[in-house]
């Protein structure tokens, strides 16, 4: 029987920050001096590379797991399945719940246990638990929920993927504008002519690259220095470019699905030119160019809420809610994604 996703939802904060929001800010180099360039050509340079316009936060009230629990909700009623059929519940974050004005992660109790008080779930065999796979947690998590249930241990997982990454970035660093909150959530399940996945793969590289992404000290000394989520920028495109494309034609040609019957392509909404550029090495590995709208985008308006990218990419073109770009009943797609770790992978799937 096919082991498909049969139900998403998301939750897209309200709170719209726009590249204006950050002309004021006092951006430092590494070095903890400013740069040469005012903030407008920083913003605009900016711009010109992620392709990020504006980003969401999460109200002040709100935290990680809450905004998890309202994506749960939507993907539970989007596949019309009673809840206390659950038997996982598989929640990818990195950083836990970072209450407004605060830097520090609670993980205790894991997010996946709040998420399954929130729902008021009874049935004490739906086992909830934390994955820190870095930006490709989600997919990570929908990987382990179709293990579980090809080898008969699950019938039912919730895979959720949610951040508030607007909490833990240093505002003296302009790599602050990247980062956004969302959460997305989907359903796995056994389920007749409700989707397949068809081939997946997975890899973590740590010889060299292990701390491309790391928790770090502002970027403005204090007394009291705070952590803050830091990257060497370059080098994870380099990377990415290098290793992303290879893994999506390995696991593609894993399914026997010919490239060209590959409809969309959803990939972590990071960097837009470094996800063009991913894109492009794929299908150079096949001597081909990529098909127009090949990949829908969202980054320009949501900004990277790292885990929850995919997700909420993938519910919004499901429900027809990203403009020119819609899947349908038996069309192939390809997930893929990378991140701190560094992890990366990919799955094919069938609509």
């Amino acid at each position: 029987m096919p082991i498909g996703i049969t139900g998403t939802g998301s939750y897209i904060p309200s709170s719209i920050i726009t590249n204006h929001d950050f002309e004021k800010h006092e951006f430092l180099n590494t070095d903890g001096l400013p740069f040469s360039d005012d903030n407008q050509i920083i913003i605009e340079k900016f711009k010109a590379i992620t392709g990020i316009e504006e980003r969401r936060y999460v109200e002040h009230n709100l935290n990680t797991s809450d905004i998890a629990f309202l994506a749960a909700e939507k993907a539970i009623d989007d596949a019309n399945i009673d809840k206390e059929e659950l038997d996982y519940i598989i929640f990818a974050h990195n950083f836990g719940d970072v209450p407004y004005g605060q830097s520090q992660g609670d993980t205790i109790p894991s997010l996946a246990s709040r998420v399954k008080h929130h729902l008021q779930i009874k049935n004490q065999k739906c086992v909830a638990y934390d994955i820190l796979f870095g930006c490709p947690g989600w997919i990570q998590g929908v990987i382990q929920a179709h293990a579980f249930i090809k080898s008969e241990l699950a019938k039912k997982c919730l895979v959720i993927g949610a951040e508030t990454l607007s909490r833990v970035v240093d505002p003296f660093d302009r790599d602050s504008m990247i980062y956004s909150d969302g959460a997305g959530a989907a359903i796995i399940e056994v389920k007749e002519n409700r989707g397949e996945i068809l081939a997946h793969t997975s890899a973590t590289h740590t010889y060299e690259e292990a701390y491309l992404l790391f928790f770090g000290t502002s970027y403005r000394a204090c007394e009291h220095p705070t952590k803050y989520i830091k990257m060497y920028g370059r080098k994870i495109y380099e990377f990415a470019v290098t290793h992303v494309p290879k893994a999506m034609k390995s696991c593609l040609d894993e399914s026997g699905v010919s490239i060209t019957e590959v409809k969309k392509i959803f990939i972590h909404q990071a960097n837009q030119k470094m996800d063009e550029a991913i894109i492009n090495r794929f299908y150079k590995l096949y001597d081909l160019l990529p098909p127009k709208d090949i990949m829908p985008m969202n980054i320009a308006k949501l900004g990277n809420s790292s885990v929850a990218t995919i997700p909420t990419l993938f519910d919004m073109v499901r429900h027809g809610n990203l403009e020119n770009q819609r899947v349908q009943k038996a069309d192939v797609v390809i997930f893929a994604s990378v991140g701190a770790g560094m992890n990366l992978n990919a799955m094919v799937y069938k609509v």
